[in-house]
């Protein structure tokens, strides 16, 4: 059977980075992993092909070839993957979804011949035994969390990796918190699950045998779920597999608990990790005890996120605003918060309540629960109805990004950021795309945009200050261009 596995189009938020990919000439952030493990846990002697709508387009011949197609994606891909169906369906295909998207909204996708849900480790096989009899059913659900140790390696070669500005891997699933907008736990539980070390290692071989020396995303939700093995085991490894090789320079997400353990960040910093995203939310306190973000509270957030800087690790922080308790005073707070703390790539989006959270459940029974829940954190959409009124909550978010990504704030947030941060010891190499993003940053941004007093400026201060940092403030000013043109795109 002929199964074309097929990743719907991600539309330009800010973690597209689709402004900033074309100056490496790439097309996507980030692989479809999840596609190519599923990929992976197919009958071998099934032809299999990936298209990607990221990179590339499907086209009638790829529908042609196949037999069965294979559709995953999360919320925010939910337009395009509509329109793969529907087109899946004027060819007679037999479609089966599967990933958060569809876990998510099973009533949604009508015109899908099988729900293949939740962890596919679980309820793929059961699906794959019933096809094999000739019965397979409507919906799969599984009752329970899978054992990640038994999840294989994904399937690279399904991919053009030249395609991608970094590669993807999946170390843990699950999260210890609690917070009461987050659907992490509504979808893989409260306690982490782990693969081996040894199994990290494997899917790095893989990754790295076949030619990457770039950046490498840890996709877990909370990487420092298990300090304990962490520290024990898998840093250890990772420490051991570096030796002899060049680049992989790793990043993943954490929680700000992450800054009481020096030792954790100095294992982190020498296997090769030099930034995480962290959800800092809020700095008001009503507003994290309101939302239950327990690990945030009665803490010095900015010093926090300081002692993360020196140790080498960059902060990438998620911030929210339109908690019941936020006033208009919280959108001046978040600014002043912004800019003392040097976090350059700042996501402030508006509280939204994804199904399934106690967030949800709780304005569903105050009835105020409005329109659909897009999944896009920057959109300037929300499926709420915040206490202090719509109109005030996007004028107060509007102010936010409007200051925070105006050119003069942006790039003195690069620069408290460069005082403070610790070179990392782990460096991807520069490659002939990166090398050429200098120049292209020099015409765009240094020429050509309304920021090029601040680029230069930068540019200057950055040789004389901090040189060894030199490549990184000018990807983190490119990083800029794109959120806003985001801002400008969604939000103004």
């Amino acid at each position: 059977m002929n199964v074309l596995l097929v990743n719907p189009a991600v539309p330009n938020t800010f973690w597209s980075f689709a402004f900033a990919l074309p100056f490496i000439r790439k097309k996507s952030a980030y692989p479809p992993l999840g596609l190519l493990t599923v990929a992976a846990m197919l009958p071998e002697e099934w032809p299999k092909r990936v298209v990607d709508l990221n990179v590339e387009k499907l086209t009638e011949e790829d529908l042609d070839w196949a037999d069965t197609v294979f559709i995953g994606g999360m919320v925010i891909q939910r337009r395009s993957a509509q329109q793969v169906i529907s087109r899946c369906k004027e060819k007679k295909l037999k479609i089966v979804a599967g990933g958060p998207l569809f876990t998510c909204e099973p009533d949604v996708f009508d015109e899908v011949d099988h729900m293949v849900l939740d962890e596919a480790e679980i309820t793929l096989p059961a699906f794959l035994e019933d096809l094999s009899a000739g019965l397979p059913k409507k919906i799969y659900r599984a009752h329970g969390h899978c054992d990640l140790r038994q999840t294989p390696i994904p399937l690279w070669h399904l991919i053009r990796m030249d395609k991608y500005a970094s590669m993807s891997l999946q170390f843990s699933r699950g999260c210890p918190f609690n917070c009461d907008f987050c659907n992490v736990t509504v979808l893989f539980g409260h306690r982490p699950r782990i693969k081996s070390a040894q199994q990290v290692v494997a899917e790095l071989d893989a990754i790295y045998e076949a030619g990457w020396r770039s950046n490498i995303f840890f996709v877990d939700d909370n990487f420092i779920g298990n300090k304990r093995y962490l520290k024990t085991e898998l840093l250890p490894a990772l420490i051991e597999w570096r030796k002899g090789k060049k680049g992989c320079v790793f990043f993943t997400e954490a929680s700000i608990n992450l800054a009481d353990d020096p030792e954790l960040m100095h294992l982190m910093v020498k296997a090769g990790f030099d930034s995480v995203f962290i959800g800092i939310e809020s700095p008001d306190e009503a507003s994290l005890t309101e939302c239950l973000k327990s690990q945030n509270k009665n803490r010095d957030l900015l010093e926090s996120v300081r002692t993360i800087h020196r140790s080498g690790l960059q902060v990438q922080g998620g911030f929210i605003v339109g908690f019941d308790s936020d006033t208009q005073s919280t959108f001046q707070r978040q600014i002043e918060f912004i800019q003392k703390s040097g976090i350059v790539t700042a996501m402030v989006g508006l509280l939204q309540a994804p199904p399934g959270t106690r967030l949800f459940d709780r304005l569903n029974r105050e009835n105020r629960l409005a329109g659909t829940f897009s999944g896009d954190n920057v959109d300037g959409s929300t499926n709420i109805i915040p206490k202090m009124g719509l109109d005030t909550l996007l004028q107060g978010y509007r102010s936010i990004m409007r200051h925070i990504y105006s050119p003069r704030n942006f790039y003195r947030r690069i620069r408290t950021f460069l005082k403070e941060f610790k070179a990392p010891e782990v460096r991807s190499p520069l490659d002939f795309q990166r090398l050429c993003a200098f120049f292209r940053a020099a015409v765009r941004l240094g020429i050509l945009g309304k920021e090029r007093f601040q680029y230069w400026y930068l540019v200057f201060w950055t040789l004389i200050r901090r040189p060894r940092l030199f490549p990184l403030a000018i990807t983190l000013s490119i990083y800029g261009h794109h959120f806003r043109k985001i801002y400008e795109l969604h939000i103004r």
